[in-house]
C-alpha cells in the first residue's frame, strides 16, 4: 500500500505530470500507484523530493 493516489489528488496532478516530473512512463507510475509494481529506492527517493514528503510517509503502511 502507498499514498501516491492521495498525494497526487492533494496537488491536484495526473499521473501523466508525476510520471513526467520524475522521468517515468505514465504505464509505470500507474502501476506503482496500485501496487502493482515496486520502485526502485532511487525512484522511490526521486518521488518523495516530488511530494516534499519522505519515502516511510509514501509506502510505509502504518
Amino acid at each position: 500500500m502507498n499514498r501516491l493516489k492521495e498525494l497526487r489528488a492533494q496537488n491536484n496532478l495526473t499521473q501523466k505530470a508525476v510520471a513526467r516530473a520524475v522521468g517515468i512512463t505514465t504505464s509505470y507510475y500507474g502501476m506503482i500507484e496500485l501496487g502493482v509494481r515496486k520502485p526502485s529506492l532511487s525512484l522511490a527517493m526521486d518521488l518523495a523530493r516530488f511530494f516534499d514528503t519522505s519515502v516511510e510517509e509514501i509506502f510505509v503502511d502504518l
